[in-house]
């Protein structure tokens, strides 16, 4: 089915669009300049949407809002939004009733005239997936970015030519409901994660495998090799698999052999790069590149890619340096909401650093984050709802020895107390191993608030 075919089909259809967030505006609006009959729903009342909802009244969309908003859906096609799990009670019955549970992602795939990658994973996906649209755009590609980074794509999706490639990064409440899967796929990792929502690991995993899932024979899935599930994974693709390593060699994919990137296929294989050519610090950003480059093979020459490592500084709030103050470097990786992430940020320095971690529970185990925290930090600050179950698993990791653990109310004190402490080659990382709804809407508002606080320093 074509976009204009899809977009002709709802014209005699009522349609619900849940959420009026960043994820679903373009599409409502899309939706109501087609005649479409919309009712936008969400659980803020009319004062915290402001002018926004005069404006899509403006245009002609019915609005449901408060705590009611999914009372009595009846519509034929319901989108809901990202992180909404689709078999909450109100959805279920609306289903039952007839209607058609669906979100914008589903049907962006279902409408898509060109090739779409994709990445999923516990971590790595955005830095993953920037690396390669950037990489398929110096090489003269027309990429559309989008899914958890970029902006939705259905909306522009009647822009989009054949020959154009949509990257994408999919998250597992996307995945939970996908019937289509990219023709190129790629599993960075996967460790417990977003447990607050899924019912268990079980179901996270079975989301994520999606991504995979529907491929058909002559698409390609890129796995991580060094990753029990995702190895496993691969041997359930219903495509080529492809593999990346940082320890072992793979017969079709990219590893590491010494310092040298090796991309092998097929019997034959040539070095890409080392990892000398990668700006970024931290052995998880030479994965990041191993599945990347993974990705795109065949479609980006080599020197591109050595190029851009050389030259590519990394994604905001992704262990981003925000400055250098008497000698103390400050990072921000607020990106880091699972242990895993503050797992791989404190392994990226070589120096024991000052820590500060904290935020709310998402219901993940957080006893693997102790004992690398014994090793790599010299101060720990905590804060937010996380602080308890980060010092327990600690204080009681095998190699604690007295690490200094102090407790505080803001990122304001946290930051006042790492100025007084840090010393010249120090280094300051806000990775806060915890989601960041129990004081922020987003790890981007976290992170943003942090460097704020660390540039006022003076």
């Amino acid at each position: 089915m074509t976009f204009e075919e899809y977009l002709d089909s709802l014209q005699d259809k009522t349609v619900a669009v849940i959420g009026i967030g960043v994820s679903n505006q373009p599409l409502i609006e899309l939706l109501l300049g087609r005649g479409v009959a919309v009712t936008a729903c969400d659980k803020k009342d009319r004062a915290a949407l402001g002018a926004l909802a005069d404006r899509l009244e403006a245009q002609g969309a019915r609005l449901r809002l408060g705590p009611d908003y999914l009372q009595g859906l009846d519509q034929d096609v319901i989108f809901r939004t990202p992180g909404m799990r689709p078999d909450l009670p109100e959805l279920s019955a609306a289903v039952a009733r007839g209607s058609q549970l669906t979100s914008e992602m589903e049907a962006f795939f279902a409408v898509c005239p060109c090739t779409k990658i994709a990445v999923t994973g516990s971590d790595g996906k955005t830095t993953t997936t920037t690396i390669i649209a950037e990489l398929l755009k110096r090489a003269g590609k027309t990429v559309h970015l989008g899914g958890n980074i970029g902006h939705p794509l259905l909306a522009e999706t009647g822009g989009m030519r054949p020959g154009d490639i949509a990257v994408l990064e999919l998250s597992s409440f996307q995945l939970m409901t996908m019937t289509h899967s990219p023709h190129i796929a790629v599993v960075t990792n996967l460790a417990p994660n977003h447990l607050d929502v899924h019912k268990d690991f079980a179901e996270y995993i079975s989301a994520k495998e999606n991504i995979f899932t529907h491929q058909a024979a002559e698409d390609i899935a890129v796995f991580n090799a060094d990753n029990d599930i995702t190895a496993e994974e691969a041997a359930r693709a219903v495509g080529r698999a492809r593999l990346f390593s940082r320890k072992r060699e793979v017969e079709d994919g990219v590893f590491l052999r010494g310092e040298a990137i090796i991309a092998r296929h097929g019997g034959e294989e040539r070095q890409v790069m080392t990892t000398a050519d990668i700006r970024l610090p931290g052995v998880h950003n030479v994965e990041n590149y191993l599945a990347a480059i993974a990705a795109v093979d065949g479609l980006v020459p080599d020197g591109i890619i050595r190029d851009f490592a050389r030259e590519f500084g990394g994604v905001e709030h992704r262990i981003e340096l925000i400055r250098t103050r008497k000698g103390v470097r400050w990072y921000n990786d607020s990106i880091a909401s699972s242990p895993s992430r503050t797992i791989a940020g404190l392994n990226s320095f070589a120096e024991k650093v000052i820590l500060i971690a904290g935020g709310k529970d998402k219901g993940i185990p957080y006893d693997a984050l102790g004992p690398v925290v014994n090793q790599h930090v010299k101060l720990l600050i905590l804060c937010g709802a996380t602080a308890g179950v980060i010092r327990r698993s600690v204080e009681q990791a095998e190699n604690y020895a007295g690490l200094e653990i102090v407790d505080v109310d803001d990122y304001h004190q946290a930051v006042s107390l790492a100025d007084s402490r840090a010393g010249e080659g120090d280094v300051v990382i806000l990775s806060p191993a915890s989601t960041s709804f129990d004081r922020f809407a987003n790890f981007m508002e976290r992170g943003r608030a942090f460097k704020e606080i660390v540039n006022e320093l003076k």
